[in-house]
């Protein structure tokens, strides 16, 4: 279809305002959309904003405690522990034990200076090769004298050797018969002295008596030591103490008034006062059946359960003498404990809130006695739910919340 004549196509013009009005309309549309978008965002984060922040803890179950009869203080003390001392005075030339040392049965504590038992057996030694060679000679004689006795006997038979003759031969049989009888029972003696003089030079090694551990060492080398006083400052009479760790137990004393409560293999907690955290399992082992007059006490021994490397000789420790096992405990039933702040009153009602799934759920629960810091639940609460114990703030049933970081 061709352009009309007459009519000219270059006139046709789009009017300047009305572009510019189009624009502006667009222009328009699109800050809307931008800040209906900004609105929503902004919504969206005061939403998130408001979301409470809670922290919350487990509800945990707690079985029945023992009652508590009695408490008391005392110290660690091993049933088996000793001295080690020498059983001969002697000069210290080699020192083994230390602070410390774990020793078996028989090992070399220490060792003192031998030379004098040495050469005390090797003389009994000497003595008795001497005795013993000498024996051998006088039974060599014998076995003459015999033959002689014999000979002479055959003689004063057939009258060539007279009565006298024959007499004399058979005194001196019998004579070395008799010799050597005594030397026979000198052998036995000087070999006696033999096993006195190993003893001797025996004792000059000492030997832990039991398996243990060495917490003294009282000598050193080149001090003399002895079993007993020998006066002075110079001499001692312990070479090292020693201590059967497997022996430890606690000693404490009951006043006499009270230990009646007392009585063997009932149940004990012992605390060490280096580790007041720590609660060992324990049980009365004796009751010493004898009173301190002074001190109106009588002295009670306490077994632990299971040793530990931690506890040691001498260390302080306070017991706790515990009843029998509550009704309670025996059937099973325990206590639910949460923390005091997690129970709330509201209008007369205590109530927890429970968190799951980001959200909390108000509940009414029946409360117990207070457990130092934590109060016991009896009804209304699960072993392991999990309850808001602070950001109260805002809070209702079924209200979304999140965990404090």
């Amino acid at each position: 279809m061709g352009a009309t004549p007459g009519q000219d196509l270059s006139a046709l013009r789009i009017d300047e305002g009305s572009r510019k009005a189009g624009g502006r309309k667009w222009l328009r549309w699109l800050a809307a959309a931008i800040v209906a978008v900004l609105v929503v965002s902004g919504a969206v984060y005061a939403f998130k904003g408001d979301t409470p922040a809670v922290e919350v803890a487990p509800a945990h179950a707690q079985a029945e405690a023992r009652e508590v009869l009695l408490n008391a203080s005392g110290y660690v003390t091993p049933r088996r522990r000793a001295t080690i001392a020498a059983k001969i005075t002697g000069r210290v030339v080699q020192m083994i034990a230390d602070e410390g040392l774990h020793v078996r049965e028989g090992q070399v504590l220490a060792v003192l200076d031998d030379s004098d038992a040495r050469v005390r057996l090797n003389s009994a030694r000497a003595n008795h090769d001497a005795t013993a060679a000498a024996l051998k000679d006088l039974q060599v004689q014998l076995e003459n004298a015999d033959r002689e006795l014999r000979r002479t006997q055959s003689l004063e038979k057939q009258g060539v050797s007279s009565t006298q003759a024959l007499d004399l031969a058979r005194t001196a049989a019998d004579s070395l018969r008799a010799k050597i009888t005594l030397t026979d029972e000198q052998t036995q003696a000087a070999e006696e002295l033999i096993r006195v003089a190993q003893q001797d030079l025996d004792n000059c090694t000492i030997r832990s008596p039991f398996t243990g551990i060495v917490v003294s060492k009282d000598a050193q080398v080149g001090e003399i030591v002895s079993p007993m006083s020998a006066g002075g400052g110079f001499t001692r009479t312990g070479i090292t103490t020693l201590v059967d760790m497997k022996s430890l137990e606690v000693e404490v004393d009951v006043n006499e008034s009270y230990i009646a409560r007392v009585t063997e293999a009932m149940p004990v907690t012992a605390v060490l006062d280096a580790y007041p955290d720590w609660k060992i399992p324990a049980k009365v082992r004796t009751v010493i059946p004898t009173a301190d007059r002074q001190k109106a006490t009588v002295k009670v021994r306490i077994s632990f359960d299971k040793l530990d490397p931690r506890i040691l000789p001498d260390m302080g420790v306070k017991v706790t003498f515990l009843g029998d096992e509550p009704k309670a405990a025996q059937s099973g039933a325990t206590r639910l404990l949460v923390p005091q702040g997690a129970v709330r009153n509201e209008n007369g009602n205590s109530i927890v809130y429970i968190y799951r799934d980001e959200r909390v759920e108000r509940r009414a629960v029946s409360i117990g006695d207070a457990r130092g810091s934590d109060r016991e639940i009896i009804a209304g609460l699960a072993d392991g739910d999990q309850v808001v114990v602070s950001g109260f703030g805002g809070l209702s049933d079924g209200a979304h919340v999140k965990l404090k970081k």
